[in-house]
């Protein structure tokens, strides 16, 4: 990956990092590295961020410089862009969001007209073209200049989108909704409404500075005690995005994204449109989904961290259910992309056609105590661990004292210089030890001088 390319597009403080100016050229870059010399538009989408309209007016510009129309959604999740972008025949899509991080944060991830993220290779051409500063043959005049689309309804085909993939409506069912003051505010409620459930719902109030603030999927807190406070069936809890979930039964219990394959991937073996019986997970799903996929003949393939990484598996071997601890989940019958609002509807579609209370659903897998511990080490060794033999030794020592019943997962950290340890296991406070005792053993070898 380049400089300015991370694992979900482009990522920084807004106006700092992430300039105008620079949203400028990655708009005018994108636009002509994804148009391919055609004629055509881009979809373009935003969170509840204030910096929103500064960068999408700048990256607007860069893309009508080029003669492509900009096709402009307004406040839409994620996952409505990468589907309207190919129910509109656009050529991109691009969202103008930093999902579940920090208000000061924001980004630019493109979508392809399929509907999927970009690839390594087209990021990097991108990339060049600003990086380098190569010029782009593309000045059109007069009527040639691209002009911006004011598209309204957009939210109300992705709704429509949504309703079409689930057998039943929520009638008598009460759902409890963290909007996380992002992307969804609206939407949420007003889908859940129109499928005749009784919607309790916080954090729908967006001024532009309180996206994530304490709130949303990674604060499930708030939605485990709205639950319990107004005794819903289960509660959903969304980031600023809307692009992964977080549930919880009404018992309070969190669903997370290990779960809710856990649930789905049950529910689509039982229907036989589970292809190979196999979910496909990443090297941080609890082992615990391990056991209970093998217990009910059914596996697990895992992949890097990052859902690009669970998609690219699933497309190249026709899985159609996978996704991330994290609550992104891919449902590939339905969306390119991971689907917070889809995966609420699929996850309450089961409910409804099981008959079952969220607790009995969520209880079909235990998970197994995780345990991080962050290794500070020298930036130059990060990625270069295991080619240290203590450490290796150590690694496996660790592994083979658990005999099957815990794991070691190390992986470098994508920004920091920093190894992250996890552990994995039954019981906690051994695992928090070892995982301790693991990263100092390792910091000791790889640390600062």
């Amino acid at each position: 990956m380049g400089k300015l390319f991370g694992t979900d597009g482009i990522r920084g403080i807004a106006n700092m990092d992430l300039t105008p100016e620079l949203a400028f050229k990655v708009g005018r870059a994108g636009a002509y590295v994804l148009s391919k010399g055609k004629k055509g538009k881009i979809v373009v989408g935003k969170d509840t961020r204030l910096s929103g309209d500064m960068l999408e007016a700048a990256l607007t510009a860069g893309i009508l410089s080029t003669g492509l129309d900009v096709i402009s959604l307004g406040v839409v999740p994620t996952p409505a862009v990468a589907y309207l972008t190919k129910k509109y025949n656009a050529l991109a899509g691009v969202v103008i969001s930093a999902s579940h991080n920090p208000v000061e944060y924001n980004g630019i991830k493109f979508f392809n007209e399929e509907g999927f993220k970009l690839n390594d290779e087209i990021e990097e051409e991108i990339e060049n073209y600003i990086e380098k500063d190569h010029e782009i043959p593309l000045r059109p005049i007069k009527g040639e200049i691209g002009r911006t689309i004011m598209e309204s309804d957009g939210y109300k085909h992705y709704m429509s989108h949504l309703k079409s993939t689930i057998n039943h409506d929520f009638k008598g069912l009460k759902i409890a909704v963290d909007c996380g003051n992002g992307a969804v505010f609206s939407i949420a409620p007003m889908l859940i409404r129109e499928l005749n459930a009784e919607v309790v719902v916080i954090n729908d109030n967006p001024n532009g500075v309180n996206i994530n603030v304490e709130c949303g999927s990674t604060n499930p807190s708030m939605i485990k005690s709205l639950v319990l406070e107004t005794k819903a069936d289960i509660g959903l809890s969304f980031d600023g995005d809307a692009d992964r979930l977080i549930a919880v039964d009404e018992k309070g219990n969190i669903i997370d994204g290990d779960h809710i394959l856990a649930i789905c991937g049950t529910y689509l073996k039982e229907q036989g449109k589970l292809k190979n019986n196999t979910v496909v997970g990443t090297v941080m799903t609890n082992i615990g989904l391990d056991v209970y996929l093998k217990n009910n003949g059914m596996k697990v393939v895992k992949t890097k961290v990052g859902d690009r990484y669970v998609l690219e598996e699933m497309m190249n071997n026709g899985y159609i259910l996978g996704g991330e601890q994290s609550g992104h989940i891919i449902f590939l019958e339905h969306s390119t992309t991971g689907d917070g609002m889809l995966t609420a509807l699929q996850l309450i579609n089961v409910m409804k056609e099981t008959g079952k209370k969220a607790s009995e659903l969520n209880s079909i897998m235990t998970s197994y105590p995780q345990v991080l511990e962050n290794a500070r080490v020298r930036k130059e060794l990060k990625d270069s661990y295991m080619e240290n033999e203590e450490i290796k030794s150590e690694i496996e020592r660790i592994e083979n004292m658990f005999k099957g019943e815990g794991r070691v997962v190390i992986r470098p950290s994508g920004t920091e210089p920093l190894i992250r340890v996890m552990i994995e296991g039954k019981d906690k406070e051994k695992i928090e030890a070892v995982a301790r005792d693991l990263a100092r053993f390792i910091e000791e070898r790889l640390g600062q001088k």
